[in-house]
């Protein structure tokens, strides 16, 4: 069977080479004689995928010595609750409301601390990046959350705002995607089933200061400060998810890094969007300026040629085009696993499409 062009917003599609690596090497890794998913945690040969997995996303990211990164389990939902309950010293936080894994994000912290609305784009269904004045923020509060890209309004933020306490970013659907400086931010978390690898394991990269403020009396697996300590092995980690995105970073550092992704990700962006943008059939109702690169929002204009196109996409070997149920439509993401070749035969697709039901 031939393989698909997958448009999934997570889990996604993944590169080929890392499939096929993972394929030779699942009954047995090297020359263990075992599989990964058979490893104990603890032995010296896991170690080594472990720490290699660390010390890859440490060099393709230039993460500074200060930070710890942490391969934790529960997705970004975890997060919601782990943030505010590591972080919430004073007890009050800003959240900036973007879309729909924000306003979750929102709504959790408030079980752990106040947390303030600075700005919110729901006004507009989410279609664009609220903006802020420094003055908008408390300079008194732990720390500002922002979710960088939105995956189910097809939205990013072209600049993160500067931020005078900590910036904590959900980056899930946009790590590893363009080239991210670390040291603005206080906090970014990420599940790994977009860019980084298959489900299962969540990445948390943390300034060491802020780990120090997670209290005494928190669940031993919700403590940024007892998960550091351990070495993400407080108890069994995702052993296979971690394996995973070992390969996929190998992967990212062979096609030449974030910097490379970028560039692609902004050229594969612009063929769907420009042939959008000049199409009568379809239109993306994303604000221009805010724009995701990763998911790509649009609509024809009535729900039933919407169903319509993805059930005859399927057809093509374009598959997951449909909208999140929230907001319907179609949406193409397109992630750096998803080749141009793919967003092409997507494009030549609805030109088709456009053309038969005009």
């Amino acid at each position: 069977m031939a393989r698909v062009y997958n448009f999934s917003a997570g889990p996604s599609m993944l590169p080929l080479e890392v499939l096929e690596r993972a394929g030779r090497e699942i009954t047995e890794y090297e020359k263990t004689g075992q599989s990964v998913m058979e490893m104990s945690h603890r032995s010296k040969e896991y170690i080594e995928i472990f720490e290699n997995c660390e010390l890859k996303l440490r060099e393709i990211m230039s993460i500074p010595d200060n930070y710890s990164v942490l391969f934790l389990q529960g997705g970004a939902w975890l997060q919601f609750s782990m943030v505010p309950m590591n972080l919430g010293v004073k007890g009050k936080a800003d959240y900036i409301l973007s879309g729909n894994w924000a306003e979750n994000a929102y709504k959790e912290s408030q079980k752990f601390l106040t947390a303030r609305m600075v700005a919110s784009s729901k006004d507009d269904n989410y279609l664009y990046i609220p903006k802020i004045k420094p003055e908008d923020l408390d300079t008194d509060a732990d720390y500002l959350h922002i979710c960088q890209n939105n995956t189910i309004f097809g939205t990013r933020y072209s600049e993160i705002p500067e931020s005078p306490v900590p910036l904590v970013a959900d980056a899930s659907s946009m790590i590893l995607g363009e080239t991210m400086d670390v040291s603005k931010y206080g906090l970014i978390y990420a599940g790994a089933q977009k860019n980084m690898g298959c489900a299962g394991v969540t990445v948390v990269i943390i300034r060491d200061d802020l780990i120090e403020r997670s209290p005494d009396n928190l669940p031993s697996m919700l403590s940024y400060k007892i998960q550091n300590k351990g070495k993400s092995m407080f108890n069994t980690p995702p052993t296979y998810a971690v394996y995973i995105m070992s390969l996929v970073l190998d992967w990212v550092k062979k096609v030449g890094g974030t910097d490379a992704l970028e560039k692609i990700n902004k050229e594969k962006a612009s063929v769907l969007y420009d042939f959008i943008d000049n199409s009568k059939m379809y239109k993306c109702e994303v604000h221009k300026d805010s724009r995701s690169r990763m998911n790509v929002c649009f609509v024809t204009g009535n729900p039933e040629i919407d169903d319509k196109f993805c059930k005859e996409a399927v057809k093509e070997g374009l598959v997951n085009l449909k909208g999140h149920r929230l907001v319907g439509g179609i949406r193409a993401s397109i992630y750096n696993a998803m080749p141009m070749e793919g967003v092409v035969a997507l494009r030549d697709f609805m030109a088709r499409f456009e053309k038969e039901n005009s």
